[in-house]
């Protein structure tokens, strides 16, 4: 009589796909082209062309912006944009990325936009001097 038993453990192998993780997050957005928002002026106008909408963003200081643009911004409309990821809980925050997601928190709700396909600053008009 042997009183061993073995013990089978099923392992199921789901693929991660590489981006899902924190070092292929890292490594996909280290060379991922973007815009730090915190390294902007108050006032500067960013221009973000997502593969559904366009948002402008005239940012206020820090993360806060005013943002107009897609079906949840028809009017100007104070926001804070925390930041781009690929719509998971990973984000870069401060930081518009091509390729990712936008994720803008307003009006008590966070929008996640389709993935980012041009994020450009406005360019100001000149001043003039009288």
């Amino acid at each position: 009589m042997n009183d061993s038993s073995t013990i089978q453990l099923r392992i199921d192998a789901t693929l991660v796909p590489r981006q899902a993780t924190l070092d292929g997050f890292v490594d996909v957005v280290g060379d991922t082209r973007g815009i730090h928002l915190r390294e902007l002026e108050p006032l500067t106008t960013v221009v973000v062309q997502t593969h559904n909408s366009r948002y402008r963003l005239v940012m206020t200081g820090g993360t806060s912006a005013i943002v107009q643009g897609g079906k949840f911004f028809a009017d100007p409309t104070p926001a804070r944009i925390d930041g781009s990821g690929f719509g998971g809980s990973v984000l870069k925050t401060a930081w518009i990325g091509v390729g990712l997601r936008m994720e803008i928190f307003a009006n008590d709700q966070r929008i996640i936009t389709s993935p980012v396909l041009d994020v450009r600053l406005e360019q100001r008009p000149a001043a003039s001097v009288h």
